[in-house]
């Protein structure tokens, strides 16, 4: 039952860059969670409510907390939008609407290529 994890533009990649290798690791670390686990727990992702299937993959390293926002497509592909450090307990409005505005796009496109998957990585 392994998902697929894709990369939608450049969001993500450009904010795993700027983390050091122990965030990367425990990012790496969730995602292979992700890929393998069927239901994965909330502690790790967790859909967002009063969103049309945006979700948020949630890691903590040290006393830091980063987000990925994602959702799924064709059931088991995962498609990764924009990641943030987490400084306060409520989600910062810019980040979430770049999440929604992403995944909309995302799928404008995917539809414009009748369904065809956008990037792969």
């Amino acid at each position: 039952m392994a998902r697929k994890i894709i990369f939608f533009e450049k969001h993500f990649i450009e904010f795993y860059a700027s983390q050091d290798s122990k965030v990367k690791d425990k990012i790496q670390y969730t995602f292979s969670l992700i890929k393998q686990v069927e239901r994965v727990p909330k502690k790790f992702l967790k859909h967002l409510e009063g969103t049309n299937g945006l979700y948020e993959i949630r890691i903590e390293y040290q006393s830091n907390i980063y987000r990925i926002f994602c959702c799924f497509d064709d059931g088991n592909l995962v498609v990764l939008f924009n990641g943030f450090h987490k400084k306060s307990q409520k989600t910062p409005k810019k980040e979430l609407d770049k999440g929604k505005r992403l995944m909309k796009k995302y799928f404008e496109i995917k539809n414009k290529n009748n369904g065809k998957q956008i990037q792969k990585h």
